[in-house]
């Protein structure tokens, strides 16, 4: 196989044929000049994909001497995934980019390390996410496996807790292991959705020899999420329009591909329960899709209920959330991204619109669900940054799938996701003020883990 980097559409010898028996000149160690981003942070000079970054492609010699870019990333990705073998030092001719072996040594140690970031970070994510579905009952209760006394004195708290309730006291073993399995539940088929969003940007980036990070999940071991989602770092400018529509488009498409089957599932196996007095606990909105699978799946809400998801449910409910909010046409979003390809500059405009009315929506009612996401926006960038080349055609199918996938804003987007009820000091059996549910009115409430006797143990220790 050929060592070396060729330029596609290159002229195979330019001027007189080199003396035989004699190579090209070397690419000497001493002219190599790495990027910043291969001897210093792996994320200098980077912006996300989901916003965008400079591409790590060494530098070496041309065959006149003189010192030149490698023009052709994909050249540069190929040998980073070992697909060209052994790197030699001397240029393969005239026209050609040698590329000595120190310099592939850096690029391929980077990449490496790179990978066990991601690694790194999908397993916190992992953990985050189960720790957040378990809510934190694996945590409270590890401690009773440990010592024989605090074992005992958990169990005196259950048994006291059940005893006003007037339950049977369940054991530590049955709490930990529906704990377990509620983190379960939840964790894996989300962090599946956030994979598959990811991959879908990753191998269209592969696919078109695009330079790009492996995806960085986000760990956020707090509620209700567990997670900030997932990042991708891409090379400014190294797309061109049709190649950026792709890569783009692919991450919310693949995505739903999961997020729909086990939303489906999710509110298939959950319920409406009976709900008496007025929510005082977190609700989340409900997207017109999500309501119109709970009518499908079940029925129409009826007075006084409300609908609990399970692990399954609040996974395929948080990947419609993200989904969606990824597709908001503003800068370094997919939705930006897609718009822009669809129209180009005047993509800048509606980027502007659509933050002024978020804005103005939320200072109006007094909600603020969104306002971390239009501060990073706002310090990110609203505009799109010009594509490599903006005047590649798309086409009819992909304007087509373009604006079905930026409409799935419709039906995914809920203007307020997390409803937090305020929960005042009040006199114990008196319920706290809070809005009551209306008739007809879908309230959607997360399934507890564990039973009521094992919140009475977290409440009483914390």
């Amino acid at each position: 196989m050929n060592n070396s980097f060729q330029e596609p559409n290159q002229p195979a010898s330019e001027g007189p044929p080199p003396s035989e028996g004699k190579s090209a000149p070397p690419v000497a160690d001493n002219a190599l000049n790495p990027d910043p981003l291969i001897v210093g942070s792996p994320f200098q000079g980077q912006t996300p994909f989901s916003t965008e970054v400079s591409s790590a492609i060494p530098r070496g010699q041309d065959s006149d001497g003189s010192e030149i870019r490698a023009a052709h990333s994909s050249d540069v990705e190929r040998m980073a995934g070992g697909l060209t073998g052994a790197v030699s030092n001397d240029a393969a001719g005239p026209g050609s980019v040698g590329m000595s072996k120190k310099a592939f040594e850096q690029y391929r140690r980077y990449k490496r390390r790179q990978l066990r970031t991601s690694i790194l970070l999908f397993i916190a994510t992992t953990l985050s996410t189960f720790l957040v579905g378990s809510q934190f009952l694996p945590l409270e209760l590890a401690p009773a496996y440990l010592s024989p006394q605090i074992r005992q004195a958990i169990e005196e708290q259950l048994q006291q807790r059940a005893a006003v309730l007037g339950q049977v006291a369940p054991s530590i073993d049955s709490i930990m292991r529906e704990a377990c399995l509620n983190g379960a539940r939840y964790a894996f088929p989300l962090m599946l959705i956030l994979l598959c969003h990811e991959m879908g940007h990753f191998l269209q980036s592969v696919r078109y020899h695009v330079p790009a990070s492996f995806p960085y999940f986000i760990p956020l071991p707090l509620p209700p999420l567990g997670t900030m989602g997932a990042v991708i770092l891409q090379g400014r400018g190294t797309a061109n329009r049709k190649q950026m529509f792709d890569i783009a488009v692919s991450g919310p498409l693949a995505g739903l591909v999961v997020t729909l089957p086990i939303l489906y599932y999710g509110i298939q196996t959950s319920r409406f329960e009976k709900f008496d007095g007025p929510i005082t606990s977190m609700e989340f909105g409900e997207p017109l899709l999500l309501t119109w699978m709970i009518e499908w799946l079940h029925h129409p809400a009826g007075e006084g209920e409300v609908f609990v998801l399970n692990g399954y449910g609040f996974a395929g409910w948080v990947g419609v959330f993200i989904t969606a909010m990824n597709l908001l046409p503003i800068g370094q979003l997919d939705g930006g991204h897609i718009l822009y390809t669809l129209i180009g500059k005047p993509a800048h405009i509606v980027a502007l619109l659509v933050i002024a009315v978020g804005v103005t929506v939320m200072l109006m009612t007094g909600t603020y669900s969104y306002i971390l996401l239009v501060i990073l926006l706002l310090l990110t960038g609203a505009r799109h940054p010009p594509t490599a080349d903006d005047s590649v055609p798309l086409g009819l199918t992909r304007h087509v799938v373009g604006w079905a996938t930026l409409a799935f804003l419709v039906i995914g987007f809920t203007p307020q996701p997390i409803i937090v009820q305020d929960q005042p000091n009040q006199p114990q059996n008196q319920p706290a003020p809070a809005d009551p549910i209306k008739p007809d009115q879908i309230a959607v409430l997360r399934e507890k883990s564990g039973s009521t006797v094992a919140e009475g143990l977290i409440w009483q220790r914390g």
